[in-house]
């Protein structure tokens, strides 16, 4: 809490700044003419500035812990007098129905007592990030105070929204469908593409114009044995580009982080182009800035990702500290992940196409009021002032940030951010409190409307500190009424800038960017496509230079550097089947090109160090622009035949063992069992991209008085794609129980460096049982809360079993209906199962998933099986099939959760991971045999 000294004090200060920037236009010097602006609008951005530090001057405990905006959009909504004096002003909030808004809740740290409060506040849970500190959730606004009176929080902030790299031309951009919609066209079009006799997939023009076919035919590498994952804001065509052959059948999704758009899907087309044989992985970075870090690491650490690609920044990320993204990224690359990040489409100074402008604060002189702080001067000229900085017509809805250079969560330093038009009227404004503990940082939206904008910074107290001003895809312009524009290099920030980040800018594959960034502009610059790039090509004009200086280390301790970003650049301009991304343009596009590349270094030299990947990467990349290593294409556009003859690349084999299969040699059944010796069947396939010579398997097993005869085997030469089996004797002692398990080591080795590989396999003690026992939940309806991470569980009690043989789940029901108002005889009602996800957990706490957003705008689950063994995938349904009924395979095997006893409590859970449907748990079951 804040000392009652200071409080009084800040109190003070702001009361003493009712004469607020009589002069906030343009100072001139004193031999020029007086400013063009009248003395009426000076008066009225004055009193307007004074009203905004009036309601700061005024705010509570509990309200100085809340961002400033919702601040003054609840007085606005509860009739507050004061909002009367600024009738241009827009607070940015998005409220919604039931005046609900998405808040970010900063707490020292997240427990349970705090995610119950939130939602006894009304609130529901988007997601919860431990490691953050962060719980994000949809709040009534009128009660935000109860929450951040809480002594664990440290703040509620509108949920800090972020932006992807993605450049389209606004004049073209059309209203968002609904999801029904959506979801509509979404499997109409795959439908389609399984009927449709299959034609080649489309390759990205990247793929030639970084000569990664070339590569690919000259060192026979395809990406085989490397994982590459995306970061971005959805997959919603996934199935789609699936059924059209563009991608595998096999990407594996972090649960529930599918999110929502398709700049995934056409970030993951790129990939499997560049590196047709990779796997591939992905997971949403839009749940907020602490889910986006977690979701960094679960790439590395949970699917183990080898090269992780991203198109994303927060508005909140700081230019002059890691924040908990860059500390992310720097963790998985400490573990030899290889991390690009797209540099921005924010522009830069040697195009002209910049809105960033950094440097010491410069006390103009121009007061506010006696005590409350002085107007920035922007213009370094002693002889002249300017506390405002013009913004270009075409910089309408774009956001505006400041930040400066104070510790996170420790800034003593009070700055604010005021934007006015040419009457003299304040549209926009960020004055939140920064008495110690909070980020030094505000942020601002632009109205769509941008003719005359003008932004200002005002020191309101503290030392004069060196200064981060951007407005996110906007632009600094010259005024019509006399106003010169500032701008510096710098723009790129946040964890693209981290030191574990590869930082990637664009340029052309082919056809230019087919529309003028602004009116007037020069002509967008072309590309190399059928040809490879060469030292002539010239990088997007929208693409953000760099370096980035940075003051604190991740502590908050001080450690100046500059560091030189972006690192490299790589192809937009790319055709993906994406909706709405063909062609894809932006560094969106770039950034999984220089990825891919890395997968086919990767696959071509197995266990090379990332450092030295990213050495090849920039040793070889051919010089743009400047001469040598500047501040907009980095050490040039990356090459992948330059890349691979400077690591050296050849083919891998990659054999690996398979799932053993049994006959017992007493009985001829298909399971071991105690004092007998059964026939083991090992295949080994070689998934590689070159031949497995000399390839030989071990067999052992570290199970106390198994015996395994012989304990290796010869394969011979295994070719690509081939699979060659083996027998082995396995014999299991008549002391060994029914139903426990056994556990096999496979090791391979053969000729080539990615030998040997292993793999464990478990075989059960026994005799499946032929009876299945029905464990069902016998408790009341469930309701499944609207768009909420927690989601709703229930319990299914299980005894009696021991160790499991065959498992399968079902959502049960008496009688199947599409009733879309909500049946109360089906297993699961629900309007939009398309978005549900549902889990099954064991009691040892393994997961698996059994659904996850599949079958549209269709309704109710009603006598679900689902089954290892089914013939069909449940994310195949489409909403033709609703009510979802029959057998299907999950998303995951279920059967990976018998590898430990079955008795205790098991736990269905279902998340429904968008807004405006409701459903709930009815009736469901757990259908499990044991061993005879």
């Amino acid at each position: 809490m804040r000392s009652p000294i200071r409080r009084s004090r800040r109190n003070a200060l702001i009361a003493a700044g009712a004469a607020v920037l009589l002069t906030l236009g343009v100072v001139s010097p004193a031999s020029a003419d007086p400013p063009k602006a009248s003395k009426g609008v000076e008066d009225r951005t004055a009193a307007q500035i004074a009203a905004l530090q009036d309601i700061k001057k005024s705010l509570s405990a509990s309200e100085s812990k809340v961002d400033s905006a919702l601040v003054v959009e609840q007085r606005r909504r509860a009739g507050a007098g004061a909002l009367a004096k600024l009738p241009a002003l827009q607070t940015g909030v998005k409220v919604q129905s039931g005046n609900q808004v998405l808040v970010d809740i900063r707490a020292e740290k997240v427990t349970d007592d705090l995610v119950t409060a939130v939602r006894s506040a009304g609130g529901g849970i988007r997601s919860v990030s431990t490691e953050g500190r962060t719980v994000r959730a949809q709040l009534p606004l009128n009660s935000l105070t109860r929450i951040s009176a809480r002594g664990d929080v440290r703040r509620v902030e509108a949920a800090v929204e972020a932006k992807t790299f993605h450049v389209k031309d606004p004049k073209s951009v059309a209203k968002a469908p609904s999801k029904e919609d959506k979801a509509k066209d979404i499997e109409t079009k795959t439908r389609e593409a399984l009927a449709s006799p299959r034609i080649a997939a489309t390759i990205s023009e990247g793929d030639r114009a970084h000569a990664a076919d070339t590569a690919r035919d000259e060192f026979r590498v395809t990406g085989t044995g490397v994982k590459l994952c995306a970061l971005s804001d959805g997959i919603d065509t996934l199935a789609l580009s699936q059924a059209a052959g563009e991608l595998p059948a096999n990407v594996e999704v972090l649960p529930g982080q599918e999110g929502s758009g398709d700049e995934g899907t056409a970030m993951l087309e790129i990939l499997h182009d560049i590196a047709p044989n990779a796997s591939l992985g992905f997971a949403t970075a839009f749940n907020g800035d602490a889910s986006f870090a977690d979701n960094i690491r679960a790439l590395r650490f949970t699917l183990g990702c080898d090269v992780i690609v991203d198109d994303v920044l927060y508005f909140n990320e700081s230019p002059f500290q890691d924040g908990v993204i860059a500390r992310a990224v720097d963790a998985v690359a400490a573990d030899g992940a290889l991390f690009f990040s797209s540099a921005g489409n924010e522009g830069n100074v040697a195009d002209g196409t910049s809105g960033h402008w950094e440097g010491q604060f410069t006390d103009s002189g121009v007061g506010v009021g006696k005590f409350a702080g002085t107007a920035h001067d922007f213009n370094p000229a002693p002889s002249a002032k300017q506390v405002f900085n013009p913004l270009s017509e075409s910089s309408g809805n774009v956001p505006v940030t400041l930040f400066w250079s104070d510790p996170l969560a420790s800034s003593f330093n009070d700055y604010d951010l005021y934007l006015a038009n040419s009457q003299g009227n304040v549209v926009a404004f960020s004055q939140g409190v920064q008495d110690g503990t909070q980020d030094p940082y505000e942020r601002l939206n632009t109205p769509a409307s941008a003719a005359g904008l003008r932004l200002a910074v005002v020191k309101f107290r503290g030392e004069d500190k060196y200064l981060s001003l951007s407005a996110l895809g906007g632009r600094f312009k010259d005024s019509s009424d006399g106003l010169k524009k500032f701008a510096t290099p710098g723009v790129t920030r946040g964890h693209s800038a981290a030191k574990g980040a590869i930082s990637v800018a664009a340029a052309p594959a082919a056809d230019p960017l087919p529309f003028d960034l602004e009116p007037g502009d020069p002509a967008n610059p072309r590309g190399p496509y059928p040809g490879a790039f060469d030292g002539t090509q010239k990088p997007e004009r929208f693409t953000s230079d760099g370096p980035r200086r940075v003051f604190f280390a991740p502590d908050g301790s001080p450690a100046e550097e500059v560091r030189q970003k972006p690192d490299l650049t790589a192809a937009d301009g790319v055709s993906t089947t994406a909706p709405g991304f063909d062609p894809f343009f932006g560094t969106s596009a770039a950034a999984p090109n220089a990825a891919g590349i890395a997968g086919l270094i990767l696959s071509g030299n197995p266990g090379l160090a990332a450092a030295e990947v990213r050495q090849a990467l920039t040793a070889t990349a051919i010089d743009l622009v400047e001469a040598g290593v500047d501040n907009r294409t980095g050490a040039g556009v990356v090459r992948a035949d330059l890349a691979l003859a400077y690591t050296g690349a050849s083919p891998q084999p990659l054999a690996r063992a398979q799932k053993p299969s049994v006959v017992n040699d007493a009985d001829g059944s298909q399971y071991l069992k105690p004092g007998t010796t059964s026939t083991v069947t090992v295949p080994v396939t070689n998934v590689g991209d070159g031949t497995a010579a000399s390839t030989s398997l071990v067999l052992t097993t570290p199970t106390a008085g198994v015996t395994i005869a012989p304990r290796s085997k010869h394969y011979g030469n295994v070719e690509v794609g081939q699979t060659v089996t083996n027998t082995f004797k396995v014999t299991v002692p008549a002391s060994q129980a029914v139903g426990t398990a056994i556990k096999l080591d496979a090791r391979v080795t053969y000729a080539g460096s990615t030998s040997p590989t292993s793999a464990s396999f478990t075989l059960n003690v026994g005799e499946p049982s032929r009876e299945t026992k029905t464990f069902a939940y016998g408790g009341p309806v469930v309701a499944i809360p609207d768009n909420d991470a927690l989601g709703a569980s229930v319990e299914i009690p299980v005894s009696g079993v021991g160790r499991g043989a065959k498992i399968a789940f079902s959502v049960d029901g008496a009688t199947c209906t599409p009733n879309t108002d909500g049946s109360t005889t089906v297993g699961i009602d629900h309007t939009f199962t398309g978005d549900l996800v549902g889990t099954l957990t064991s009691p040892s706490g393994k997961t698996a998933t059994l659904f996850q957003r599949n079958g549209g705008t269709g309704s109710n689950l009603c006598q679900v099986v689902f089954d290892d063994s089914a013939e069909r995938a449940f994310s195949s349904v489409t909403s033709a099939n609703a009510p979802f009924t029959g057998t299907w395979r999950p998303t995951t095997p279920l059967n990976s959760l018998l590898a430990d006893p079955v008795d205790g409590t098991w736990v269905f859970k279902a998340v429904d991971t968008a807004g405006a449907d409701r459903g709930s748990i009815r009736a469901v079951s757990l259908k499990l045999n044991g061993y005879v």
